[in-house]
């Protein structure tokens, strides 16, 4: 199999896990308003699937149109990675539970999640976000995904962290 075969069944089976990540969502997310949770940030939201999605879309994009050589340490470091950061990502879906989902929904009168992850920062999820999005395009050297999610991302994340922290210092927590 090619590099660029492997990197397109990779991102195939990301993009499958995301679809996975998105039931699971779904379901913990009706879950929460029907303990009485409460949804802040919706703005944002859409603006975070399309750069998601871009980001899937767009390294395969480059990878197919530029086919630039991709030095076998990059790769494999990269992988690696990307790798750890599906783990963390999935052991903080995990650690959460049903509290879990994409969307920023605070149930009043829960504690704060200080286990697993969550013991060590206050937003492990986001860390595997930004590894992930450096990573994943650079296993097949797709430099520019890699940068312009990156910068995207970031000024995302400015907007999505602040309307949980807001949130979650509402209810108490």
């Amino acid at each position: 199999m090619t590099s660029l075969a492997f990197f397109t069944v990779l991102v195939a089976l990301v993009g499958l896990e995301r679809l996975a990540e998105l039931v699971v969502s779904k379901r913990n997310a009706a879950w929460s308003l029907e303990q009485g949770g409460f949804e802040t940030g919706r703005g944002h939201y859409p603006a975070m699937v399309v750069l998601h999605t871009g980001l899937l879309v767009g390294m395969l994009v480059e990878a197919w149109v530029v086919r630039p050589d991709v030095p076998a340490l990059l790769a494999g470091v990269m992988l690696v990675l990307a790798v750890a950061s599906q783990g963390l990502r999935w052991w903080c879906i995990r650690t959460l539970g049903r509290h879990w989902n994409t969307r920023v929904i605070v149930v009043p009168g829960l504690p704060l999640v200080r286990t697993g992850p969550y013991r060590f920062l206050s937003h492990p999820n986001y860390v595997a976000v930004v590894v992930e999005g450096v990573a994943l395009p650079l296993v097949h050297a797709a430099w520019v995904t890699a940068l312009v999610f990156t910068l995207l991302n970031a000024a995302l994340l400015t907007v999505r962290l602040r309307a949980e922290n807001t949130a979650l210092a509402g209810v108490g927590a």
